[in-house]
């Protein structure tokens, strides 16, 4: 399945894309339940089913199984319950796969690339920072740029995201955790970021992860490996690689993470950035009002958003 989570009037839901239409999970699975004569159709379809994306994650594969069939029903008897469950793309505003992730863990260093032209040592063990649910931002949302800073930079990060509760797991069984993958941009502001040791401050502004277009489950891209990662700006490729190139990649970053904290259904894992950032550039580029980066990953599809200047009180 390909997961999305959809605004309209004013109410945000989790779908999936079917045919480049948006299927309405929790009023499909309610029109199943309903069909098959269940009493409290709504309250079963809630807990089972949810509207929201981030307590389906919850719910592992027992929800997604329960969801893919609900779009097998609803398919075959789209007229069957009197709430729409069909959405045209245009209809909608489309948000980020996850809305409020408990934790984002983001992986530094880890494309062997980016690591020798930022003139570092391959690390021993995966380097740890995170980003908070304030960066969140959706496929179809612009990257705000405070005036706080001129050197915004973007970074390309191929994401997954944690679909059961994980401690001390192996890698052997490391998949076995994961929900799914999308794309992230770990937009940064890097005089911000370099200001002290810890990374933390430019990596945490507002808006600065932005987050699409949907989450491709386990069960569809089962091999998380040899997929093509390509960045541009204003239609210029500024970074490229395959996720073969990661040092840590995503069994062996399961394992690692888990081992240090509990990882929840819901939790992102961004795998790190390829070469050719903006700041790395001689001279550096950094992004400006207006330019568009757009990322696309093999089998996941293209993230792409618009930088704006905004003023520093402006509501994200």
């Amino acid at each position: 399945m390909k997961l999305i989570n959809f605004t309209v009037a004013g109410h945000t839901r989790v779908g999936a894309i079917v045919n480049n239409q948006i299927i309405d999970l929790n009023y499909a699975y309610q029109a199943q339940l309903k069909s098959e004569g269940k009493y409290r159709f709504e309250k079963i379809a809630e807990a089972f089913v949810p509207a929201n994306s981030d307590e389906l994650y919850q719910g592992g594969k027992e929800s997604l199984q329960l969801a893919q069939s609900a779009i097998d029903f609803i398919l075959e008897n789209p007229n069957s319950i009197d709430k729409k469950v069909i959405y045209n793309r245009n209809e909608v505003k489309v948000e980020a796969p996850v809305q409020k992730p408990g934790k984002i863990i983001c992986v530094g260093h880890n494309y062997r690339e980016h690591i020798l032209e930022m003139g570092r040592e391959l690390p021993s063990n995966p380097v740890i920072f995170a980003k908070f649910a304030n960066t969140v931002l959706g496929p179809e949302d612009d990257i705000p740029h405070f005036p706080i800073s001129e050197q915004l930079d973007y970074e390309a990060e191929f994401t997954f995201v944690i679909g059961k509760r994980a401690r001390n797991v192996s890698e052997e069984d490391a998949l076995d955790y994961v929900a799914g993958y999308t794309i992230t941009n770990d937009v940064t502001y890097r005089d911000i970021q370099r200001r002290t040791l810890q990374w933390l401050q430019g990596k945490s502004v507002d808006g600065s992860a932005p987050m699409g277009p949907y989450l491709v489950t386990s069960d569809e891209l089962s091999d998380p490996s040899g997929l093509n990662v390509v960045l541009k700006v204003n239609g210029e490729v500024r970074q490229s690689t395959n996720t073969a190139n990661l040092v840590f990649d995503v069994p062996k970053l399961v394992s690692f993470l888990s081992n240090l904290m509990t990882l929840e259904p819901g939790d992102v894992v961004l795998t790190g950035t390829p070469g050719g950032v903006g700041v790395a550039m001689n001279p550096p580029q950094f992004l400006k009002d207006g330019d568009v980066v757009t990322i696309e990953i093999d089998k996941i599809g293209v993230l792409e958003n618009k930088v704006k200047t905004v003023n520093e009180y402006e509501l994200v």
